[in-house]
């Protein structure tokens, strides 16, 4: 109080106290974030590398690196407009370049931090969005084709690419931005995608993610060269490639328990794996498909999917599904749902008794979780259906946690004469989501 007392005096106004969001720690201390800790991440990363031989450490540019063939390559690009790295880097820079420039002259030549060079979409240095987006895929195209002629026949390489989608609206509809040029340039590069894989990246408690939206999942590219062999198709051929395939990669996603907040973007590897693997799609007026285009094809062979395993469950489920699409849990009138129980070929009375909703005054809703018996059991329910099966499931684990889940998952697994209830589960909730 004495040193704002103080400041009013100066200044002649009374000065605004400054307020720290975080406090930094002391680098001494035994607290997170001291000096010894980072040390400890470092050489603990450093003594499980695989490699035994020495390591090399040089700058270069992406666009103009001359790396020798049968590389092992795994890159994390920029990431088309998310971050401005040479922008923030300056904050850094000054200060390096007052006590290193005469250590390191060849670094410290520029002012500010280098930017011209910078490989990102930024319009304020290229003119416009449509240059920046130019820019950026003509900069990434290039470093990709140099990727590719460094990278091992036998080992594939790996991308790391995590950005914030930004929808940009044009003549041919919505569209991410960054997510289609930077497949674009993959696969102009003579590179073909075999598939994408979702990966869980970042740290829940760093800075970056603390009140903002900011991505915990990277999306890994996995990439090869394109044969010299590669054919051209055509656009029927593509969704029907599709079509053939997917649902196989799909089942296999789910087996290996993909978070269904990832199946989607995972999905699109096996769909763009037969897109890229080809030289070109060819449409019906003999133009080639974009990847924007494929994109769309690959994402409806996805919906399609889906939604196919709804045929697969029981009567009562499809019809809680309808009207759960249609009202959530809102009160309907009776003729809401009895209208859909007739399309089912059931009655609005026997799913009520399949203990999906609740009907009592002429108005009809879905049973929300919180409604659920806490002491459900299949072997005692006289009309068992997947919805009722997969609620109760989801209610269990968030009241219980996972053990009585799945306690819950091994009774239904052992019911005589529904051998197909624990998968239609596991669909119904991917379709849910």
């Amino acid at each position: 109080s004495s040193t704002r007392e103080g400041m009013r005096n100066t200044f002649g106004r009374q000065a605004l106290p400054m307020v720290w969001d975080y406090a930094e720690a002391n680098p001494f201390s035994s607290s997170t974030g001291n000096w010894m800790s980072m040390v400890n991440w470092v050489w603990k990363a450093v003594d499980r590398l695989p490699s035994i031989s020495n390591g090399y450490v040089f700058q270069s540019d992406a666009q103009n690196q001359s790396l020798s063939q049968n590389k092992i390559v795994s890159t994390d690009p920029p990431y088309y407009d998310n971050i401005g790295y040479a922008d923030l880097s300056d904050f850094f820079y000054v200060w390096l370049r007052r006590t290193l420039k005469n250590i390191h002259p060849n670094y410290f030549t520029t002012l500010t931090a280098p930017k011209k060079e910078e490989l990102v979409a930024t319009p304020y240095r290229n003119g416009t969005k449509e240059e920046a987006n130019q820019f950026f895929l003509d900069g990434m195209t290039q470093a990709m084709k140099r990727l590719a002629f460094s990278i091992h026949d036998g080992f594939p390489l790996t991308i790391y690419y995590a950005f914030k989608q930004v929808e940009m609206v044009g003549e041919s509809g919505t569209s991410s931005t960054g997510w289609e040029t930077f497949l674009s340039a993959v696969i102009k590069s003579n590179l073909c995608i075999t598939a994408t894989w979702p990966m869980r990246t970042e740290l829940v408690n760093r800075m970056r993610g603390t009140k903002s939206n900011a991505l915990a999942t990277s999306i890994v590219l996995v990439c090869e060269r394109r044969k010299n062999t590669a054919r051209n198709l055509s656009r029927n051929e593509f969704r029907r490639n599709l079509r053939q395939y997917l649902p196989k990669a799909i089942k296999q996603l789910e087996l290996a328990n993909i978070a269904p907040v990832d199946l989607a973007q995972a999905s699109i590897g096996p769909g763009i794996s037969i897109f890229s693997q080809a030289n070109a799609v060819i449409k019906s007026d003999d133009s080639m498909m974009t990847v924007r285009e494929a994109l769309i094809e690959i994402n409806s062979a996805f919906d399609e999917n889906l939604s196919k395993d709804e045929h697969q469950l029981d009567q009562d489920s499809q019809f809680a599904l309808t009207f759960f699409e249609s009202f959530n849990y809102e009160d309907r009138p009776f003729s809401d749902a009895e209208g859909l129980a007739k399309a089912r070929n059931v009655s609005v009375k026997g799913v009520e008794k399949a203990g999906v909703l609740k009907a009592s005054g002429g108005k009809v809703r879905l049973l929300q979780r919180q409604e659920l018996e806490n002491d459900w059991s299949p072997s005692r329910d006289e009309r068992l259906c997947a919805w009722e099966a997969t609620q109760n499931l989801i209610n269990r684990l968030e009241s219980s946690g996972e053990e009585e889940a799945s306690k819950l998952l091994l009774e239904l697994k052992n019911l005589t004469g529904h051998d197909d209830i624990v998968e239609n589960c596991r669909s119904l909730a991917y379709r849910l989501y």
